[in-house]
């Protein structure tokens, strides 16, 4: 049965920048083909696409990954029961995260002169802190209305949490709430809770660790500031310091299997009601694969992590996006840079070098491996990027965002 698979290719310039630091703070790097590349994890960039998903989706069609997921529950619940006070609903709110998710539940540690007698005589108590998780838990906001609703019964019945849990229908709601309705975040990037299996995810979406095309060398920036207050008699700086930064052409690649996505999102949308429950096979639902694949696609390609964003100000969009609609694996083609792209001394930069040795390399791969896509889509700047045109359809990002849209659609249409 054949497969179907979005490939994402991106060459990006990005002008001084620190956008995602190692452990010294330097810009993170790796060595390729011999030479030391730029690099920003795939980790920075899925977590700059799940910002970006905030513009493009509903809420309700999202998720919240954290430690605090008893205070996200509990907002919830107080949300639709404004009498209920945090002390009357953190304790059933607890119960109900740790029963449904497996996970070590417990009051955070408080810092060092919050604890009673040790802080200064005259300064407040802190305000109590809501349970918290040991470890990030990764919930839809459905996850958490349904997480909430078990929350409410409990309350409504003022029945103690660990009884209310302990009732074998109220323990299955709440294993399966986790389980089920799934949001778009979890889908793609997937979850895993080495405490409960259950409640893994495979992750619909797979993102490279962007690399530069070319070699880079490290640089650092001295600066210093001056205190506004100073007046003549006090010359000099009030601070000063280094930044490391450097410069770099990046080919930027994601794939996302949508059977897995459709997979997931049905999971998600359908588990345990209906057909679910009667133990039919379900169908894929095009319409929220649609706006899944739409808003990846889209932040992908739009999105920039942050970091030392301020200081910088590296805003720039990609010089080409080229999208393939495949039947089979996904494909990266990092190959065509294992040798690195050099414009020394020519004053040309490296995007027009970039474009070419991605337009030769990628008909070459294909052919050589049976591997022809479906489709491609081709969004591209300028004439430096003329290179890449022969390979697909071009088209502007909006474009590219309907027709990968329409085209997964009608997949999942003749499937189903």
């Amino acid at each position: 049965m054949s497969r179907t698979i979005l490939d994402v290719h991106i060459l990006q310039t990005v002008p001084p920048s620190n956008v995602n630091r190692d452990d010294t703070g330097a810009p993170k790097s790796a060595v390729y083909g011999g030479v030391r590349r730029s690099r920003v994890s795939s980790q920075a960039w899925k977590k700059a696409t799940r910002n970006a998903f905030g513009e493009l989706l509903d809420p309700a069609e999202l998720g919240v990954r954290t430690k605090k997921v008893v205070d996200a529950l509990t907002r919830r619940i107080t949300a639709r029961e404004a009498s209920l006070t945090v002390d009357q609903v953190w304790p059933m709110a607890a119960e109900i995260v740790q029963v449904a998710t497996g996970a070590k539940i417990e009051a955070p540690t408080r810092k060092a002169g919050a604890k009673g007698g040790k802080g200064d005589p005259g300064e407040e108590a802190p305000e109590p802190q809501a349970p918290q998780s040991s470890y990030l838990l990764f919930l839809s906001a459905r996850q958490l209305d349904l997480l909430a609703d078990l929350a409410l019964e409990g309350i409504a019945k003022k029945a103690d949490p660990k009884v209310h849990l302990k009732d074998p229908e109220v323990k299955s709601r709440a294993k399966k709430a986790a389980t089920t309705r799934h949001s778009v975040d979890i889908a793609l990037f997937g979850r895993m809770v080495a405490d409960n299996t259950d409640l893994n995810v495979d992750a619909a979406a797979q993102v490279a660790h962007a690399l530069s095309v070319h070699p880079v060398d490290l640089e650092s920036d001295y600066f210093t500031a001056v205190d506004d207050e100073n007046g003549g008699a006090e010359p000099g700086a009030g601070m000063i310091g280094t930044v490391d930064f450097n410069s770099a052409t990046l080919y930027r690649y994601a794939a996302v299997d949508v059977d897995l996505l459709a997979a997931n999102l049905d999971a998600g949308l359908n588990g345990g009601e209906g057909a679910a429950e009667a133990g039919a096979e379900m169908a894929p639902a095009p319409e929220p694969v649609r706006r899944a694949v739409e808003a990846f696609v889209e932040a992908f390609a739009l999105s920039m992590p942050s970091g030392k964003i301020n200081t910088f100000g590296n805003h720039t969009l990609p010089d080409a996006v080229v999208v393939k609609l495949r039947s089979a694996r996904p494909v990266s083609f990092v190959g065509a840079f294992e040798r690195p792209v050099t414009r020394e001394g020519t004053g040309e930069g490296h995007v027009r070098a970039a474009c070419e040795a991605l337009a030769a390399h990628v008909p070459a791969v294909e052919e050589a491996f049976g591997a022809a896509a479906d489709h491609t889509w081709i969004v591209r700047v300028g004439e430096r990027t003329d290179a890449l045109a022969p390979l697909g359809e071009q088209v502007s990002l909006r474009e590219l965002v309907s027709k990968v849209g329409d085209a997964v659609t009608e997949r999942l249409g003749k499937r189903g």
